[in-house]
């Protein structure tokens, strides 16, 4: 038995690796050290998986668990990612060199940017700036014969007739999938449901440029519902048990903003100003710390611009409407 000065303090024990369902483990990946902010997921199996990396700047603290977990250096057969921002896979280079087993599964459109991440870090080197190396890290290369594409419908066999489904979901971007865990039930949804912190109880989309889609987003939504899942796994922030309550709320709450937006589009008004007038009243009650953060990650003007450009790109002009 742990003597008194062993047992964990309250902050660490909500930091600890913690087991929401058969078999699967959320681990807080501590973008930037914030808690409660970024999860992974490790599914356990003959072949165990990790759901999700987490920024390169969360590499030692996911490693850190990963050994808690008794996941050695040979243990972890492979890492999925739901797609290739940053805060997701910003560490998979680094986890693959750690773990030299480990097939990296990816989205057919994300494949290439981890064999050869350049391009994506210089386009985020232009979106965050100083925040790029501050908070998220870059991304180190995989070495291609490492990396499986995920097709929709595609299985990844985690052993004992255990098996993850990927389900294709744009709409928040062209390369993300969502992956469905045939033995707990729970569908691991990256970002296509929006961003939900413990801490904030507030859902917001998150629809960034350059890929959002509304009508892919919705869809993409649709096609988790039919597969009735037990729960979802959001990567920000962990497990949400009444799936088709937080669908419904994730749709009405993407439709709402996707109307303000458009509305000020066709206006010509300033979205992002649209949607603070509109929206920033629901983070009233969250603690200014906590609000910062999650303006940080999923601001109103990265939500903005991303409607902006889906609305540019429609082929449909403002002045008509």
């Amino acid at each position: 038995m742990p003597t008194l000065k062993e047992l964990p303090t309250p902050r660490e024990a909500e930091r600890m690796p913690t087991q929401i369902g058969p078999g699967v483990t959320e681990i807080d990946t501590l973008l930037g050290g914030w808690e409660r902010v970024t999860a992974g997921y490790l599914i356990e199996g003959p072949m165990p998986l990790l759901v999700e990396t987490g920024s390169q700047t969360s590499v030692p603290a996911l490693l850190e668990a990963l050994a808690g977990a008794g996941v050695g250096p040979h243990d972890l057969a492979a890492v999925a990612v739901t797609h290739i921002h940053l805060d997701h896979a910003g560490g998979v280079g680094d986890v693959a060199r750690a773990f030299p087993n480990a097939t990296v599964y990816v989205h057919p459109k994300g494949a290439r940017h981890l064999a050869d991440p350049g391009r994506l870090v210089r386009s985020a080197a232009l979106v965050y700036g100083d925040l790029l190396d501050s908070l998220y890290g870059r991304l180190d290369p995989t070495p291609e014969e490492r990396i499986t594409v995920l097709d929709d419908g595609a299985v990844i066999d985690v052993g004992n007739g255990r098996t993850l489904t990927a389900v294709d979901s744009p709409g928040h971007a062209k390369h993300h999938v969502g992956l469905h865990d045939s033995e707990s039930g729970i569908l691991f949804v990256g970002d296509a449901v929006g961003v939900r912190l413990p801490d904030a109880g507030v859902l917001r989309p998150s629809t960034p440029p350059p890929d959002f889609d509304l009508d892919q987003a919705l869809t993409s939504m649709h096609r988790f519902a039919e597969r009735r899942p037990t729960g979802l796994a959001l990567a920000h922030y962990g497990l949400i048990g009444d799936t088709d309550a937080l669908l419904a709320e994730a749709e009405e709450t993407l439709r709402s903003w996707a109307g303000v937006a458009e509305r000020a589009w066709r206006d010509g008004r300033d979205i992002a100003e649209a949607l603070a007038h509109e929206f920033d009243r629901d983070l009233d009650l969250v603690d200014p710390a906590l609000r910062e953060k999650l303006e940080t990650l999923n601001g109103i003007h990265s939500n903005a611009a991303g409607f902006r450009r889906w609305l540019d790109t429609r082929g449909e002009d403002p002045a008509r409407g």
